[in-house]
This record gives structure tokens, sequence and C-alpha cells, in this order.
């Protein structure tokens, strides 16, 4: 799996980049399906924005994608944001693929249900 750090109006450091890295790379933990990671840090230089600090993660899988984004008053915070919300949208997204593998087709009810009536 390949995570990649992008910055916007910012310079990232090897301490950003590490600790993205890290808050990020936990969600490979929970689905084994991931292919990529992108992660893009914005500062917006607006002095009236209070929140000018925003993360944004892309996670890619092998059959779509999902989308985080967050903004916080330092960079750190707006990491620890988006990588709570993209955990949490990465289980749901793996709990949707598990349940709709295991429906059965119509086909195979109608058949069990006319076994059971013969019987």
């Amino acid at each position: 799996m390949h995570i990649s750090v992008i910055g916007r109006n910012i310079e990232i450091t090897d301490a950003i980049r590490s600790y993205a890295e890290e808050k990020i790379g936990k969600v490979m933990n929970h689905y084994d399906q991931i292919q990529s990671i992108e992660v893009i840090l914005n500062v917006i230089k607006n002095p009236s924005v209070a929140q000018n600090h925003s993360a944004e993660v892309i996670c890619k899988f092998v059959s779509g994608s999902v989308t985080a984004e967050e903004s916080a008053e330092s960079m750190y915070a707006s990491i620890d944001l988006v990588a709570d919300k993209i955990t949490r949208l990465v289980k749901k997204y793996k709990e949707k693929q598990i349940s709709s593998s295991k429906t059965a087709s119509i086909r195979t009810d109608v058949i069990k249900e006319e076994e059971t009536v013969a019987e």
C-alpha cells in the first residue's frame, strides 16, 4: 500500500509527513483491500479564517474510493480529525461490501422454499 502526502500552500516537513503516515496508516488494520491512500494538506492564508488548516484523505480500494475532509486550527489537529473520520468510513465501506456479498440471489431463495414445501 502506498501513502502519498501532498501539500498545498504548505511545505511538507518530515515531521508532518511521518505524523500523517502514522495516523492514516492505521486504516490498513481495518480493511486489506486498500490500494493507495492520498493525503492532501492545505493551508488557507486568509487571516479572517479561523480553521485555516485542512486535511483531505482519498482512500482508493479495488472497487471504489472513500473521501474525507476536515479543518482545524493546526495541521496536527486536522490530521487527527480526518484520521478518525476516514477510519469510520472505511469500516462502513467494508461492512457494506461484506453484507452485499453475502446476500443470496432470488433464484436460490426460491429453490430452497420449493424444496421445503415439497417435503
